[in-house]
């Protein structure tokens, strides 16, 4: 018999320490571990880091096997973690209904259980009696299903299998925005059963859908239908999130423990190594001690000093279990395995060293990792006052089955029977590794032969759609729709992917269905989604950012491809000509750089060979075809093959003619035009190009609507001129002959817009061509005209009588949400003024948004236009938001306006009606110069058919704008217009005519002028700014107002406000009190608190008043750094904010200032001028404020008194 080496007896030794502790457990049945031998329950998560060690050294004995018996003990091993995996697939297996009912509801009762009996796998807690809902735990599972295939083992055996785990793959997409209980099984750390966004989860799904993408379930030996695909967009979503949210852990975790998994193994989540290493020494700071790591400060389990009679926490206790909480010896094990990983032996050492000082030995040399570390009862007074200092006992689970493997896995790692990279085969460690830059490639296609000449006419050379093919070019919406068929299986009644908007990084691939090759353009582009595709700038803008983000987060095989199609709406002065913006783009994309990105702009078959392809097998045909309208669409327009050759080198037959040819009858086009419009195609004509495809099932013969200013017959009318019936009540059907009639544009919304007042949306005008035509019909006429001119006033009117929403709503409001930051909607004060603390569905959110519009429409439509571009900035510059935990749109909405009545010196009216007016593009600048803080000018000019046309622009420190820096066109613009030129606060203003506004009536005009002016937004007449003579004068009166709007604060203000509230009993602002019993449930890192503030400060609905008591607040914490004794009252903050007032009224009247210098604010009693003064200086606000605070607490002061400078 041959001997051991030194290596086998080791082995053997790691194979006594798992059989003992870890197999001997595992029900020979169900294949499952339960938690302890007196708790039989079996949790998704422990059993999958516990089988994890079983893994590891199966791979080691296959890896340094001395003799045969190794290789049947490595195969021995491997089989016990096939029967766990399988096991808890089976569990899972007997919910489908719950996976099947989450992935609409997102629901914490929908979800699958996070326990199991370990005899039978059945559940064994009701729905509501626990946390189920972890998304981290499902996500664990998935990640090492990923990676045990990848090393070898068969665990998936059927094709039902396989579309179940590609169901769970929609069950954990959601991640980024789904508020689960975390691995902690809690959520709030008050222990109240809420549950929260957790970092751990979102990091956790992140890797799970990175692990499986492209990934065969069958291994090698198996064909397209067992690969799972994952939607690209919902990792980087995930990402965003989770690179947002770190180090905090979530909203009432400023840190924990558990991260070390996210940001190290198992999940290596985290891309920037800054980030890992910073969340890493947050929890070596705050959280590790002589026994291991706190999972979370203040956490009460297994204290000395916890109630086990009752499950929830009341909020005061929290603060005692502070310097009391347990340390758990199992986060040593991940930092040694980080080490390993890291290749940072010294940090290997030292928590080897450390953790073999506080396991527990049993005969045999048999190491035990127990569950945590307590501080005993009698010692709690000691540990307060000294904390880390008093001996603790081990408690709870021993071994703690999680932690012992992760030990075992990590000593095989350390002494060399395994490589760091042998437990992760799919090379997750790398995340960190820079990846080389990306080249966007850009195939641009143009609508029709007449813009393929004119683009050539500016020697740009172009493919129209006809010309591509067999490449088949389709909107977005369609890939969406085939999507919703991935994972569906009628058996199982599984529906597949739940139809979501689909991203930039899905569409920008090639996709290989039924051996057909598809390209998707963009959603950006769909023109009759929303009206921002009609800006023509907006598209552009988008473009920008769209291929910025592919540069940066693009991680697929093969470049992308941005299929950029050029349509009829894109060319002016008659369609002889392109639109600069457009024109100028291409221009930039042949140049190779646009946006910051590297950009290769050809034809399509020229980037066929270097593009990223993707094969959807799952949309063959098969006996069991689902039979929806996607696959007749499908059927009809791959119905017949074409003789041309295949672009690709794939060896196939011949693709396909366009569809044209591949129809034989004029009832064909049509039915497919047909089925296309069903599935929400609206621009048919561009993906089906046929002469036929051009008309629209109604029209109306309205006389040719026109902006021109002639004189309206309905604006000589009042209401009392209207056409009546025999009943006095409105002729509608007169009103509908007055609109056939009517050549102003305008007019005819008026109309129109009282007619939907009067019978509503659905009435049918029993128009004699048409009977079937209801005013929703003439409404999409008119709003496809208002299109055509660019009239974006009536645009946006005309948009929210058709209630229009925005598909991508929802997700904008998702992705603001999980950036932690809440949204209110409507104007202040509450109730109108409605808060989103959770992600809500699209009907839902829609329906709030209507309601807090109170039948708004401008307010409708402006708020979705709003929180869309919020959710872009949030994405691509985060930074802007920095210090804002609130959004309240409503108030921005209202800033904006202001914004414009100042620029323009108009009323708030006018000011309104303007920014109604701008395009997308400009709305959308604006917002972000009031974001940013930059200066801006907005011009008034009047296009050809006498029409004003706004738009806004960037100014330097000169307050000039880019046009007019450029030189020749400055001195032009002085030349023509000097006697005009006007300068208000930091804005250039040029007017070239009058401005125009709506006829006043009933209709359009009316609805405006009470959509936002209307709230207590302002005092007195504070938007007509008429009265300001001086550049300088409003200025601070401005920021104040914009930075209050934006709930923006200065940095570490919760901090300080946190210290403050240990030094006194609260802070009050007009009786609403933020009691210091906050800081016994909170920390000061926390969202959670931040948010108290936030709701605290937001009882006072005017902005700049807010802003101010901002300031008062931070000068009275500053007392904290100061000797300040305990304050047993509470601090009315608007008390010294009107002290301060006083101060400075009385030494500006002893200066010699008037009654109409010092005007007051009618709603707060404060001098409109000390708004108006920067916070520093002789007359500044803090002069007064720090006054005021001395004045207000003299009592208590230290004895050696407060100097104020």
């Amino acid at each position: 018999m041959r001997g051991r080496s030194n290596s086998g007896v080791r082995l053997d030794y790691y194979a006594r320490l798992v059989s003992n502790t870890i197999l001997c457990h595992q029900n020979s049945v169900t294949g499952l571990l339960p938690a302890t031998a007196d708790q039989q329950n079996a949790w998704v998560r422990d059993n999958v880091y516990s089988i994890l060690a079983v893994w590891g050294l199966g791979m080691a004995y296959r890896k340094n096997a001395d003799r045969d018996e190794d290789k049947a003990k490595a195969y021995e091993l491997e089989q016990s973690v096939v029967k766990l995996m399988r096991g808890l697939l089976h569990c899972m297996m007997k919910q489908m209904i719950k996976v099947e009912c989450f992935k609409k509801s997102l629901s914490t009762k929908d979800a699958l259980h996070a326990k199991y009996d370990n005899a039978t796998c059945d559940t064994v807690v009701d729905d509501d009696k626990w946390g189920h809902l972890q998304i981290d735990a499902t996500s664990l599972y998935l990640l090492y299903l990923a990676q045990m295939t990848a090393s070898g083992l068969h665990i998936i055996f059927t094709l039902d299998e396989v579309n179940f785990i590609q169901n769970l793959v929609f069950y954990i997409e959601v991640a980024y925005k789904v508020a689960d209980y975390g691995m902690w099984e809690r959520g709030d750390k008050t222990n109240r059963g809420i549950p929260e966004l957790n970092a751990s989860s979102v990091g956790m799904a992140k890797a799970a859908l990175e692990a499986l993408d492209e990934l065969n379930l069958f291994g090698a030996n198996g064909g397209p239908k067992s690969v799972i695909h994952v939607m690209a967009d919902e990792v980087q979503l995930c990402q965003f999130i989770l690179q947002s949210m770190l180090p905090r852990a979530s909203p009432s975790k400023e840190i924990d423990a558990g991260l070390l998994s996210v940001i190290s193994f198992p999940a290596f989540a985290v891309e920037d190594i800054e980030l890992v290493e910073l969340t890493k020494q947050e929890i070596i700071t705050k959280l590790q001690g002589r026994y291991g790591c706190c999972r979370f400060l203040r956490d009460g389990y297994k204290t000395p000093i916890e109630d086990p009679t009752r499950l929830h926490y009341e909020n005061a206790e929290l603060k005692l279990f502070e310097n009391l909480e347990c340390e758990w010896p199992l986060f040593w094990t991940y930092m040694i395995l980080d080490g390993l990983f890291n290749k940072n032996q010294q940090q290997v050492e030292e928590y080897r060293e450390a953790l073999h000082a506080v396991l527990v030995l049993r005969p045999g040399g048999i190491h035990l990792v127990p569950e945590l570390y307590a501080v005993p009862a009698e010692k709690m007074a000691e540990e307060y006052q000294n904390p880390h200092t008093v001996s603790r006992v081990n408690m709870g689970k021993l071994p703690h089955m999680w932690g012992q493997s992760l030990y075992i896995l990590g000593s095989l790692v350390a002494e060399g029977f395994l490589a760091a990279g042998e437990i992760d085969p799919l090379n997750r460690r790398f995340s960190t590794i820079p990846r080389p830059d990306v080249v966007v490639q850009v195939a641009i296609i143009a609508e029709t032969e007449k813009i393929k000449k004119v683009l050539e006419k500016h020697g740009i050379s172009v493919e129209t759609v006809t010309e591509i093919m067999p490449i088949r070019v389709q909107p977005a919406r369609v890939l969406s729709r085939i999507y919703a068929r991935l994972g569906y299986n009628k058996r199982m009644a599984l529906s597949g992917r739940p139809y979501r908007h689909m991203g930039i990084l899905g569409t920008s691939k090639l996709y290989l269905v039924r051996d057909e090759i598809f390209a998707f353009t963009p959603q950006f582009v769909d023109q009759q989604q929303f009206y921002l595709a009609l800006d023509n700038r907006m598209i552009v803008d988008m473009l920008r950012t769209e291929l910025s983000f592919l540069c940066r987060c693009w991680r697929k095989t093969g470049r992308p491809i941005v299929t950029f199609p050029i349509l009829q709406s894109m060319l002016i002065d008659d369609g002889t000509s392109l639109d600069p913006y457009v024109l100028s783009t291409l221009r930039k994309l042949q140049d190779g750089y646009f946006g910051g990105a590297r950009v290769h702009a050809a034809n399509v078959s020229t980037l066929l060979v270097t593009s990223c392809c993707t094969r959807l097998s799952f949309m063959d045909l098969g006996p069991e075809e689902h039979r929806d309208d996607l696959t007749v669409y499908l059927n009809k327009l791959l119905e017949k093959k074409a003789t041309k050759p295949a672009l690709l080198s794939s060896g196939k037959k011949a693709s396909l003619h366009r569809f044209r040819a591949a129809a034989h009858a004029t009832r064909d086009v049509v039915s497919l035009a047909q089925k296309a419009k069903e599935l929400g195609i609206q621009n048919v004509s561009f993906y089906l190009r046929n002469s036929l495809l051009n008309e629209s099932s109604y029209k109306l013969n309205i006389a040719t609507a026109s902006s021109t200013p002639d004189p309206p017959e309905l604006s000589a009318m009042n209401t009392k001129d209207l056409p009546t019936d025999k009943s006095g009540e409105l002729d509608c059907k007169a009103l509908m002959e007055l609109l056939k009639k009517c050549s102003s544009l305008e007019e005819q919304v008026e109309i129109i817009h009282l007619i939907y007042v009067t019978k509503g949306i659905d009435w049918n005008i029993e128009h004699d061509q048409y009977p079937e035509m209801t005013v929703y019909d003439v409404l999409m006429e008119l709003y496809t005209k208002a299109g055509n001119e660019q009239n974006w006033g009536l645009i946006r009117y005309i948009s929210g009588m058709l209630h229009k929403k925005l598909e991508e709503l929802d997700e904008a409001c998702t992705t603001l949400l999980s950036h932690q930051k809440h949204l209110t909607i409507g104007l202040p004060p509450e109730p109108r003024e409605r808060t989103i603390t959770a992600p809500l569905p699209y009907d839902e959110l829609a329906k709030l948004i209507e309601e807090a519009s109170d039948k708004d429409h401008s307010l409708f439509i402006l708020t979705q236009e709003v929180m869309v571009y919020l959710a872009m900035y949030a994405r691509t510059e985060p930074n802007l938001f920095a210090e804002m935990f609130r959004l309240r749109i409503g108030l921005i909405i209202q800033v904006m306006a202001t914004e414009m009545s100042n620029c323009l010196k108009c009323s708030g009216k006018s000011g309104t009606q303007s920014l109604m007016s701008v395009k997308p593009s400009d709305l959308k600048t604006l917002l972000h110069h009031i974001l940013s803080g930059k200066e801006f000018s907005v011009e008034e000019n009047i296009d050809q058919s006498t029409r004003t046309l706004i738009s806004i622009h960037d100014v330097d420190h000169t307050g000039a704008t880019k046009s007019e820096r450029a030189g020749i066109s400055k001195l032009k613009l002085e030349m023509m217009q000097m006697d005009k030129r006007k300068f208000s606060p930091g804005v250039f203003n040029t007017e070239s005519g009058t401005f125009k506004t709506f006829d006043d009536s009933d209709g359009l005009h009316e609805a405006l002028k009470q959509s936002l002016m209307s709230s207590e937004f302002t005092s007195s007449d504070e938007l007509d700014v008429g009265d300001f003579v001086d550049v300088r004068h409003g200025q601070w009166l401005r920021r104040r107002r914009i930075d209050g709007a934006l709930n923006r604060v200065p940095i570490g203000f919760y901090q300080r406000v946190w210290r403050m509230l240990q030094k006194c009993k609260g802070l009050s602002i007009e009786n609403y009190v933020l009691h210091s019993s906050t800081t016994e449930e909170m920390t000061p890192g926390e969202i959670k608190f931040a948010v108290q503030v936030e709701t605290f400060l937001n009882c006072v609905p005017q902005p700049e008043y807010r802003q101010l008591l901002v300031e008062t607040i931070l000068v009275l914490t500053m007392l904290v750094d100061i000797d300040l004794q305990y304050i047993s009252r509470t601090i009315h903050i608007e008390r010294i904010a009107q002290t301060a007032n006083s101060l400075f009224m009385a030494e500006q009247t002893a200066l010699g200032a008037d009654d109409g210098m010092l005007e007051k604010d009618p709603a707060t009693g404060i001098c409109n001028l000390l708004y108006d003064s920067a916070p520093s200086g002789r007359f500044g606000t803090m002069t007064y404020l720090l006054k005021a605070t001395a004045i207000y607490i003299e009592d208590f002061l230290p004895e050696d008194g407060c100097q104020v400078q």
